[in-house]
């Protein structure tokens, strides 16, 4: 009997390590002009289609185990590659049979690589997907532009087990959305970089454990295919360094304004920013001063107004928001930004602000969830990665769009996908932690977006670090340790 099904989970963090430095994510089109480019420099397209239907078997033998294999073949190059896939695990002695939605157009590489199949030929019906033990799913690549539904989404639906070529049918490559029905694969195999696709919500729950492989496209490609989507890797930033000239003052001063109220997140946010190297952090009491003095002996208390805290010149990074209230939040982000401060906005800021997206005009770094994001920006009106970079261009600040696929957009249209953090991170005041950790690197010189990025990712490698019983508090001391790993 064939293995049961291994759903992988939906955090995987060997993905980091498997994409070896290859940040880039190409759009369908950027893939499509990566391909072209790629036959300019004596590549050609049969080649291309042998060696990633090659890949398929080869991710095949080592993570699903030798069974019964209906292949299922759409019209396109995606297809193409499913023919190939299919001739080749027969010959390694996989029982394979094909069915074919539609023929490929004559003369195309699919089509030469469908007259290399000699096997068996079944209907495309859900009857013979539910007979078999795994499906591999080559109906429609990443660009597909209308849904999945009647006879394909039906036969899909019926397999008990899939291996998605390229994406799983459905998927949209360039925004992880769905269009009409897409099957959850266990596997996705796919070639060259991967697609933004792969690790947006729900793409990246779809697509199962995802493997990327080399069919020979060489990376000079990416010089006219350039990239402005990443994984967000440690290999798009550097994190400061010390010197033997480093002191307090030369890893910066953060100062977090600090609310009467809710003053856990003030001082969760300072700590973080402390955990991330700043030199020196204070907070900015408003009221309850004896309970941020109840604190870590190391972090700096005050009740000077704002306005004097201000004209030390010294203070150049602050943290406006995490526990403060919506009024003082209305009342106090505007100076910082008249003063050319440094300034992290989160939590209340969005509250203050509603509907009021250019009032943030000036921020270095904004850090809204969903629903602080709806709030000022609107719901996404398609998908969360163009929300993320409208909504950057339009403040000029760096947006960091949190989630579990939490999207960092600059406001020149770059943009990273984090997917070093865990489900458990889901907990209160993780938020807080971020926007310190923020607030830490740029404090110590890092630019905007790379200190959005390098925070998102040692926030996330943090929470892996501390596990699943983490509860907000100790990803401080993980933070440590994730930086010594991310260096």
């Amino acid at each position: 009997m064939p293995a049961a099904p291994k759903r992988p989970p939906a955090f995987d963090p060997g993905l980091i390590g498997r994409l070896r430095g290859r940040s880039g994510l190409l759009t369908p089109a950027e893939m499509g002009q990566a391909d072209q480019a790629a036959m300019r420099l004596n590549h050609p397209g049969p080649e291309l289609m042998e060696a990633a239907g090659r890949a398929v078997v080869r991710a095949m033998g080592r993570y699903v185990g030798r069974c019964r294999v209906l292949v299922l073949a759409g019209p396109g190059n995606n297809g193409g590659d499913g023919y190939v896939a299919a001739r080749l695990l027969v010959r390694d002695g996989w029982p394979v049979r094909l069915a074919a939605l539609a023929p490929p157009r004559a003369e195309s590489d699919a089509a030469r690589a469908a007259s290399q199949w000699l096997g068996p030929h079944v209907p495309f019906t859900p009857d013979e997907a539910a007979r078999s033990d795994i499906v591999v799913d080559a109906v429609f690549g990443a660009g597909l532009t209308r849904p999945v539904g009647g006879l394909a989404a039906e036969t899909l639906k019926a397999a008990k087990r899939v291996v998605a070529v390229d994406v799983p049918s459905g998927l949209d490559g360039a925004t992880g959305l769905t269009s009409g029905y897409a099957p959850a694969a266990e596997l996705t195999v796919t070639f060259f970089r991967l697609k933004p696709g792969h690790l947006l919500l729900p793409g990246r729950d779809l697509c199962g454990r995802i493997e990327l492989a080399d069919i020979g496209i060489p990376d000079t490609v990416l010089t006219a295919v350039r990239p402005r989507t990443f994984a967000n890797l440690p290999t798009l930033w550097r994190l400061p360094d010390l010197t033997t000239g480093s002191h307090k003052y030369t890893r910066g001063h953060v100062t977090v304004v600090g609310g009467a109220e809710m003053t856990g997140a003030a001082r969760l946010a300072a700590e973080a920013a402390r955990r991330a190297g700043a030199g020196m952090v204070t907070i900015a009491a408003r009221g309850a001063a004896q309970t941020y003095r109840s604190g870590e002996p190391g972090l700096l208390v005050s009740q000077s107004d704002i306005a004097a805290l201000l004209k030390d010149d010294r203070r150049k990074v602050w943290v406006c928001g995490p526990g403060l209230g919506p009024d003082d939040a209305r009342a106090i982000f505007p100076g910082l930004i008249a003063a050319n401060r440094t300034v992290v906005g989160d939590a209340d800021v969005f509250s203050a602000f509603a509907g009021q997206p250019d009032a943030l005009r000036g921020a270095a770094v904004l850090t809204p969830h969903a629903g602080e994001f709806a709030r000022v920006f609107g719901a996404p009106a398609t998908d969360r990665l163009s929300a993320a970079r409208d909504a950057a261009a339009r403040t000029g600040a760096v947006v960091l769009l949190k989630g579990a696929d939490t999207i960092v957009a600059a406001p020149d249209g770059w943009a990273a996908i984090n997917l070093s953090a865990p489900p458990w991170l889901a907990t209160a005041g993780a938020g807080d932690v971020l926007a310190g950790i923020i607030a830490g690197l740029l404090a110590q010189g890092m630019a905007p977006r790379d200190a959005a990025a390098a925070g998102a990712f040692l926030h996330g490698r943090a929470a892996e670090l501390a596990g699943r019983g983490l509860v907000v508090e100790d990803l401080l001391p993980a933070l440590v340790r994730a930086r010594e790993s991310a260096a």
